[in-house]
């Protein structure tokens, strides 16, 4: 995974060696100041060297301005840098969302999705920059300081150093405490961001059922959890911070007694391994503050590397989802024919219950096959294994002979147009919405394709025409123009064969009657899969094929069926509307 993680610093080399040496030269600096002031300390204040003393703080003031501008170098670049990581990784992760299976999505939550492609993501990106500078700084100090307090007093610095192992094993046992607790809190957050998400959705149907107070419940349990979880993690950082704070003052105390010692003695013992004056002290008690400096931010850099490793961990769980993918010998295919073949097919959505079972049908290229019976059936489980939304357990599905397993999906669904009862607008203008249907439609073909779903007479109405927002989802319009809309962009894709699921079920007579005129406009020259309950509509069909959860029991034409007087004969008759009369 770290490998993984290090390859999105590939583009960015330059820039990633360039901040390292600037936090290098920082690193430098800050190991220069107490070694100087040792010397003003010694040499030339008690000398009264004025002139070396001015030069002395002249040359600092310089060392400061390089610093300040190496650390906003690094706070800039650093932060461009890990933004265009981050850009790269979202970049990633979106293109292999959208190759992923439709069934993926079917078990997986907006929300959570949303929050790993944000929340987590910033945290990787904040890794990406402050953890290999911190941990090279880090590096640079404790060894540079570990050396140069050496130097002054080797006996002293080997105390110092052997305080490090409990403290290095106190942050490996607290490491697991950490990641798991951090693990749990983004795993929260993502159910927090899907019951917003849900919510919000579904706004309409909890104020028409006045359910406020539910999803308020609701959203507390969730938004609790989280907090729990948080608060664990607060737990095991609180306890992490609180000893590694008591490590460093111990270590300030280990010097000042024991260094207070060396330099009281040391006027008898010159020489010898104690030997520190009251300079060296000062100094040294300087280097301490450098020693731990990088101390601290390991402890930062520990708890960004968890959060970042954890997100980019999430992060990877989503890039190993298998994608789509097409046979090796898969095909391309120009505009299809329409002939549409199930052989044996058998599917289940899951192991427990097979949805459908060896169904064998036949549709001829520029015909229409309906689809009735009741819900659960399996109706429109037919329609999205057409094109290849999900995979038939057994057996085979032919486009012109062809199986659709050996055509590349990229030219298969191009060939298949869909309008769904269930549809989806965009939150974006009308004629971005239209345009869907076709990568590079001009102006002058989406109206057509408006005029071809008696859908420009009302945009024209609108103060904004094609440039009118639907808002999301299409709020702002009602269920009959969105359902033109969605007919409007099947003109415009102009598919060999057309799938209506359910396409008309949830308008009223009036505008079902204006949309259905539409539909059979499409549907001219075009193979069309339809599904209907109301099976006024479909009387025109070339076959009509009942389904239930045995799979198919009936098939025929309308009257056919209606002579056997079976299952259709029952459904028909029970639903006999104004379009009988």
């Amino acid at each position: 995974m770290i490998k993984r993680f290090v390859s999105y610093f590939k583009p960015y080399k330059a820039l990633f060696w360039l901040d390292l040496a600037a936090a290098f030269l920082v690193a430098g600096i800050d190991l220069v100041y107490p070694l100087l002031t040792k010397s003003m300390l010694n040499d030339y204040i008690q000398n009264k060297a004025v002139k070396t003393v001015i030069i002395i703080a002249a040359s600092l003031i310089v060392l400061y301005f390089i610093k300040m501008g190496l650390n906003y170098f690094m706070g800039y670049q650093g932060h461009v840098m890990s933004a265009k990581m981050q850009r790269d990784m979202r970049k990633d992760l979106f293109a292999h969302l959208e190759e992923l299976p439709v069934s993926f999505f079917d078990k997986s939550k907006t929300g959570v999705l949303i929050s790993r492609a944000t929340g987590d993501l910033q945290d990787v990106s904040e890794l990406a920059h402050h953890g290999p500078e911190d941990l090279f700084t880090s590096i640079v100090l404790l060894v540079g300081s570990s050396i140069i307090m050496a130097m002054m007093n080797w006996f002293l610095t080997l105390i110092l150093v052997l305080c490090l192992p409990p403290m290095v094993w106190f942050m490996a046992k607290k490491r697991t405490h950490m990641k798991r607790s951090m693990k749990a809190s983004r795993v929260r957050m993502g159910e927090m961001s899907a019951a917003l998400e849900n919510s919000f959705t579904g706004i309409r149907v909890s104020k028409a059922y006045d359910a406020k107070n539910g999803e308020k419940e609701s959203f507390e349990k969730v938004n609790d959890n989280y907090l729990e979880a948080r608060c664990d993690v607060s737990r095991a950082m609180g306890g992490f911070m609180s000893v590694m704070t008591f490590s460093s003052d111990f270590l300030y105390w280990i010097v000042l007694v024991v260094g207070g010692l060396f330099a009281i003695y040391s006027t008898e013992m010159s020489g010898g391994i104690i030997h520190l004056d009251y300079v060296e002290l000062v100094t040294f008690m300087l280097y301490v503050n450098v020693f731990l400096q990088p101390l601290k931010k390991l402890v930062g850099f520990i708890e960004q590397y968890q959060n970042g490793m954890s997100g980019f961990s999430h992060f990877c769980e989503l890039m190993d989802v298998e994608p789509e993918k097409d046979n090796e010998n898969a095909v391309d295919i120009e505009r299809a024919e329409g002939k549409i073949e199930f052989k044996n097919v058998s599917f289940s959505y899951n192991e427990d219950k097979e949805v459908l079972a060896n169904v064998n049908l036949t549709v001829e290229k520029g015909k229409t096959l309906a689809l009735v019976g009741p819900t659960g059936g399996g109706k429109t489980t037919i329609c999205h294994l057409i094109p290849r939304f999900y995979t038939p357990d057994d057996g085979e599905i032919l486009l012109d002979g062809k199986n659709v397993q050996d055509i590349t999906l990229s030219s298969l669904r191009k060939n298949v147009g869909i309008v769904a009862q269930d549809l989806f607008l965009f939150d974006a203008t009308i004629f971005e919405n239209i345009a869907y249907g076709r990568a590079g439609a001009t102006i002058e073909e989406v109206k057509n394709a408006a005029k071809l779903a008696n859908l420009e007479e009302f945009i024209l109405s609108l103060p904004n025409g094609y440039d009118t927002e639907v808002g999301e989802r299409g709020v702002r319009l009602s269920g009959g123009q969105k359902q033109r809309i969605a007919i409007a962009r099947a003109f415009l894709k102009n598919p060999p064969v057309l799938i209506l699921d359910e396409a008309t079920s949830a308008l009223d007579t009036v505008t079902e009657r204006m949309i259905q005129e539409s539909l059979e406009k499409l549907s001219e020259g075009r193979t069309v899969i339809v599904v209907a309950h109301r099976l006024s509509t479909i009387r025109r069909a070339d076959e009509i094929i009942v389904i239930n959860g045995q799979g198919i029991a009936e098939r025929g034409s309308h009257e056919e069926l209606l002579l056997k007087n079976g299952i259709y004969a029952s459904l028909y008759n029970a639903t006999v509307d104004e379009y009988t009369i």
